[in-house]
């Protein structure tokens, strides 16, 4: 049904955002994204964490307007508000270049993760979410037919996607081979591959990651850049995991094999 005049959703200036949840709005604040306004539900607790929040926000100087509840459902993209929502400056995505800058800041190999169309807003905000939890200099994703940098995205990656870089390109192949010529193996994940699993595979950087979007997979030209294609091991009936499983499995094998061997 049509929403009445009353109830649509404010117009965003350009530039701006919408970010929802008490750990995403805590995360924006923390990460030092200028935050324009908050808006919180009449209903807010008088203490917790919500509360410690709008004193950090009114101790910046940022605007807070307390609403009726219903207002806060009214306004949101996702299923749990947490009678909260800030509208902040939109994120900002990077260079493929500036994730390699990244790394040589550092000291490190690069350990980056490449998203071949995935679609899914909750995907997206999962995987970021494993990505920085994980250690990686970034994730590249399509600049067209995959999901961008919304609030859904904001509120799955509860607050990760304030601390990990996100690079857009028009063309991941042409990332591919730029990653290839700075001396970044890169490593599809491919359900049908023959050659050996991920516990296998030598997966230390530099190493780019390269995963399908939901039911496709990788398509034919990305598969044909990867310089090897690994598979996560199955043993019930189900053929697949869902691309942000798989994700975090293989970032997570990724940073077992760089451990130490005094690491417990």
């Amino acid at each position: 049904m049509a929403r009445r005049r009353s109830e649509r959703r404010p117009d965003l200036s350009p530039g701006t955002t919408q970010v929802e949840g008490r750990r995403p709005v805590l995360e924006a604040l923390r990460a030092g994204r200028p935050l324009r306004k908050l808006l919180v539900a009449h209903s807010h607790p008088s203490s917790g964490p919500l509360h410690d929040l709008i004193s950090e926000a009114r101790r910046r100087g940022i605007p807070v307007q307390d609403v009726p509840p219903a207002v806060i459902d009214r306004l949101a993209h996702t299923r749990a508000p947490q009678g909260v929502i800030a509208y902040v400056a939109a994120h900002a995505t990077v260079d493929v270049d500036d994730l390699l800058a990244l790394a040589r800041t550092r000291g490190e190999a690069p350990f980056v993760l490449l998203l071949d169309g995935v679609t899914d807003p909750g995907n997206l905000g999962a995987i970021l979410r494993s990505a920085e939890a994980a250690g990686a200099h970034g994730v590249v994703i399509p600049r067209h037919r995959a999901a961008g940098l919304t609030p859904v995205v904001a509120a799955a990656s509860a607050g990760a996607i304030e601390h990990v870089r996100v690079a857009q390109t028009s063309n991941l192949t042409n990332a591919m081979e730029r990653l290839k010529a700075e001396g970044v193996w890169v490593i599809g994940a491919d359900p049908a591959a023959t050659a050996m699993s991920i516990y296998e595979a030598q997966l230390r950087p530099p190493l780019a990651l390269v995963v399908g979007g939901e039911g496709r997979g990788l398509s034919r030209l990305v598969r044909e850049r990867c310089d090897l294609l690994v598979r996560i091991p199955m043993h019930g009936a189900t053929a697949s995991l869902n691309v942000s499983v798989a994700a975090a499995l293989l970032l997570f094998e990724v940073r077992r094999q760089m451990r130490d061997p005094g690491d417990q």
